[in-house]
């Protein structure tokens, strides 16, 4: 099937109570195991990239292979740019076949943040593209987007409110005390605050931050309302450490196929439980 919104998705996982793994991928084999853990658990999937990895490889060739495996594929597949500032970019990313986009505008003034999103979402909503906005500031880094622990914000459940009305985006993604990155301890995740803002908004909300969160908080923030969950730094290092494994037992390998193959299982396997966590594996036949 084609590369779909990822609007729709996430209704129908906000409604049932699960969630949709969201992975940031960096490369074709990174893509092609996280498609292929969609597939053998029969699980929705949204494909992310960067802007950082727009850059590197070109928004054209992502949406190409991210088409091919959407084409290739029995389960719905959406293709997502995270994170960006740049609204050149984000257009750049719609024309070139993206179903979903982020407009990060967090670091500004409520009404600046809500005068960019509108303006995003009223081109993306005639391209029937999702848009993904963010309040409040979620800590850590994401490419060149840093957000120190002191400067990180917690979403006002009220102003959320309000920001929906005012800007129609379909999918939030409220700071409610995660961070991109690994965690250093356990995450200080504001249950309470996910409930809050879940009761004053009907659009699926967004976790951010979501590598190394502890199952059963994953579970509660599903449980909460939280509909779609970022993974990034966690399978970037399965995926590394997999290289790693295979120089360290033969320094002088040559042949990319020989390591991509292990890093590609590595990132599958972590996917899956990705899947498995979130609660997502066996829906994609409901949304087809």
């Amino acid at each position: 099937m084609p590369l779909v919104s990822s609007t729709a998705l996430l209704q129908v996982a906000r409604s049932q109570g699960y969630g949709i793994g969201a992975f940031n991928v960096h490369t074709l084999e990174m893509l092609q195991a996280v498609v292929d853990a969609a597939e053998e658990t029969n699980s929705p999937l949204i494909l992310q990239s960067t802007v950082g990895t727009v850059k590197h490889l070109g928004a054209d060739y992502l949406v190409a292979a991210a088409t091919t495996a959407a084409n290739r594929s029995g389960v719905p597949i959406a293709l997502h740019l995270d994170h960006c500032t740049d609204f050149d970019m984000i257009i750049h990313c719609i024309r070139a076949g993206y179903t979903s986009v982020m407009i990060d505008a967090s670091m500004f003034a409520f009404e600046e943040n809500v005068a960019q999103t509108k303006r995003i979402v009223d081109i993306a909503r005639a391209a029937g593209v999702n848009v993904e906005a963010e309040l409040g500031k979620v800590g850590g880094v994401e490419d060149d987007i840093v957000v120190a622990e002191h400067e990180a914000l917690l979403a006002d459940p009220e102003e959320c409110a309000r920001f929906i009305e005012l800007t129609g985006v379909p999918t939030l993604a409220p700071a409610i005390g995660t961070a991109h990155g690994i965690y250093k301890g356990d995450p200080n995740i504001d249950f309470e605050r996910i409930r809050q803002v879940a009761d004053r908004v009907a659009v699926p909300l967004v976790l951010h931050g979501g590598s190394g969160i502890p199952e059963e908080q994953v579970k509660r923030c599903i449980s909460l309302g939280m509909s779609k969950m970022n993974i990034a730094t966690e399978i970037r290092i399965v995926f590394s450490d997999a290289i790693k494994q295979v120089f360290a037992h033969n320094p002088d390998e040559n042949d990319p196929r020989k390591y991509m193959m292990p890093a590609k299982k590595a990132v599958k396997e972590a996917a899956m439980e990705k899947m498995r966590m979130l609660g997502s594996i066996g829906k994609a036949s409901g949304i087809r």
